[in-house]
């Protein structure tokens, strides 16, 4: 039996930090580090390492995930809940309550002022990003035609993301052949009836509010599920590689969005704590408030956020329970980690479709370039670049300009 204070203090450590997790998935495996491993002593550092590893290996979140791993170690599956949970749980609030003033004062001078100092700074941001994930990634031949042909394929042939992330990963399964080392592991005696039961918890959690929110709301709320419960077994790369898949889907088959609010929700996303993909809650809460159907826009918006945060985070909670108790033979395993490298490869050509796909947005109107949005998006580029200054102060700063801008 576990001790009750095991959870007492996993549940004030992962409030804590997920009130406090800025900096994207850099700074909260930090976090996670100082309190798992320097304050607590749950992992040492190479149990640390191989948990990390091993999330990245899935997709989804890898520091909810880790979070989530390490709340599996400590109390079980009631540990992993209340971690993985608490880790999402303040962000997600604050997200959605910023995309209710978004959605209801957007239109106001002075908020309107705001984004349009921010949506620069935030192309900036994804063109360091990707910058920062080319020189790191790209370092032969074969990423480079990967990263190449996933751009290729997304922008112009206008190709399925989950065909090219999966595409990557076969391609790096296959080279990964013949490579020495541990393979992948083979299930236990019991394991395939514990994968099953879990399977079938999880297809239960995923119906039953699935089905009560479509059967209440309807009207957008069954493509809502389905689009996020799909984005959330393709997400490799974390929210910048989902984001252009989000979006296309968002803006362009199902009209819910424009893509100026889409750079509107990553500029949020990037200044509220918790993983960045909280973007998606942000999307949701436009799609139904700007479609409420017969509620009130405002319980539509919120009612969409909760549904999106709900299916995006709950596969992965699957695969860490699933997966956990193999981390030390999964981490360790070549194939898989080719299949890693492959994807990382082709996420850098995923991440300058989304460069491609925001800059077209903010820096060129009506057909010519706007150079004061273009001066704005360089010098945040040169500053992200310099890693001396959180993305959260380049966009308040942003903010700050265009606030200035509105209101001369």
């Amino acid at each position: 039996m576990r001790p009750v204070s095991a959870l007492g203090t996993l549940t004030r450590d992962f409030t804590r930090i997920g009130f406090v997790s800025f900096g994207g998935v850099a700074g909260q495996v930090a976090l996670l580090h100082e309190t798992v491993v320097t304050r607590r002593g749950w992992l040492d550092e190479a149990g640390f390492l191989r948990a990390l590893n091993f999330c990245l290996l899935l997709p989804g979140p890898e520091a909810q995930q880790l979070a989530t791993f390490v709340g599996w170690r400590v109390a079980g599956t009631r540990g992993a809940v209340i971690a993985g949970g608490l880790f999402v749980l303040p962000g997600a609030l604050i997200m959605a309550g910023l995309a209710f003033l978004a959605a209801r004062y957007g239109a106001l001078p002075v908020v309107a002022g705001l984004f349009a100092g921010v949506k620069p700074v935030v192309v900036g941001i994804v063109a360091a990003a990707l910058w920062r994930l080319g020189r790191r990634t790209l370092t032969g031949a074969g990423p480079l035609a990967l990263a190449v042909s996933a751009l290729v394929l997304l922008h112009w042939l206008h190709a399925p993301f989950p065909a090219v992330i999966l595409g990557a990963a076969v391609i790096g399964l296959v080279s990964g052949r013949g490579v020495g080392g541990a393979s992948l592991p083979r299930p236990g005696r019991g394991e395939p009836r514990r994968l099953a039961r879990l399977v079938l918890i999880f297809l239960l959690l995923w119906a039953l509010p699935v089905g009560v929110a479509v059967g209440l709301a309807g009207g957008i709320f069954p493509d809502l599920a389905l689009l996020f419960t799909k984005s959330a077994f393709v997400t490799f790369g974390g929210a910048y590689a989902v984001l252009p898949y989000i979006a296309d889907a968002a803006v362009h088959a199902y009209g819910w969005l424009s893509p100026a609010q889409m750079i509107d929700g990553l500029a949020l996303a990037e200044t509220t704590p918790g993983p960045t993909i909280l973007v998606l809650d942000y999307v949701g809460f436009l799609a139904a408030y700007q479609a409420p159907g017969g509620l009130d826009p405002a319980v539509a918006g919120f009612a969409g956020a909760a549904l999106v945060t709900y299916v995006t985070f709950l596969p992965s909670f699957l695969f860490i329970l699933a997966g956990a108790p193999l981390v030390e033979t999964l981490a360790a395993a070549p194939r898989a980690a080719a299949a890693l490298r492959a994807i990382a490869a082709a996420v850098v050509g995923v991440m300058a479709n989304l460069a491609l796909f925001f800059g077209q947005a903010v820096l060129v109107v009506d057909g010519a370039p706007a150079w004061g949005a273009v001066a704005a998006a360089l010098a945040a580029l040169s500053v992200a670049l310099t890693g001396r200054v959180a993305a959260h102060w380049l966009i308040a700063a942003g903010a700050a300009a265009g606030l200035i801008l509105a209101t001369a």
